[in-house]
């Protein structure tokens, strides 16, 4: 088997416990876990599938309700964002984004499920490992039309108040992603990508250029 994941089933926490990185027991409240970048270098050359993002939420105290009042809008935003940023800072990849699956599965009705009805937010669950049917067989099917084996998943965005602005209005963007490779059904990579800014869309920029550092 060519070009494996070079970091295997490497599943990575959102949250690390003070008491569990440390060895030492403690009170302190738990610090997140620094993101981990997209281990590129395992799936370049393929073809990656990146999947439409299906749940986007933000804390009450950022008062952003008319900001994403549209959930159609808002999330055809965010799948642009990630799919641009991916695209200009991982060009090693060959991606085929949210326009071009919801492209197959409009040619090849009753055999691909609509990727926007599959179910991914699921997979913020950061326990899921074995990828459960019927996600695990739709993303099969899908990959067999698109030509590869790995799908890149943004699971859930969620907007929360950055602790320590007096503002009140700036967030930290909190994208989990999980990379999946669909022969085996099995989530090989996982991360919590963070980011902050002033509006939905600089949070969330700068949360993606977090998962592929090095680059400006």
């Amino acid at each position: 088997m060519t070009n494996r994941l070079k970091i295997k089933y490497l599943v990575v926490g959102a949250w690390c416990l003070v008491s569990a990185c440390g060895g030492k027991k403690s009170s302190q409240t738990p610090v997140p876990a620094p993101t981990a970048p997209l281990p590129t270098a395992g799936i370049a050359g393929q073809r990656v599938a990146l999947t439409p993002l299906a749940l986007v939420a933000a804390e009450d105290s950022l008062h952003w309700e008319t900001l994403l009042a549209d959930r159609r809008a808002t999330l055809d935003k965010c799948d642009s964002i990630l799919g641009t940023l991916l695209t200009a800072r991982a060009p090693e990849v060959s991606w085929a984004g949210p326009a071009e699956l919801r492209r197959i599965a409009r040619h090849a009705p009753g055999i691909v499920t609509d990727p926007d009805q599959m179910g991914t937010p699921l997979l913020r669950a950061t326990n899921i490992v074995d990828v459960a049917d019927p996600l695990r067989s739709q993303l099969r099917t899908l990959m067999g039309l698109v030509g590869g084996r790995y799908v890149l998943v943004p699971a859930a965005l969620v907007f929360r108040a950055t602790a320590g602005r007096p503002d009140g209005r700036t967030a930290t963007a909190e994208l989990a992603v999980v990379l999946i490779d669909t022969r085996v059904g099995r989530v090989g990579w996982r991360t919590t990508a963070r980011g902050e800014g002033d509006d939905p869309w600089t949070a969330l920029t700068r949360a993606v250029k977090n998962l592929t550092p090095g680059v400006p």
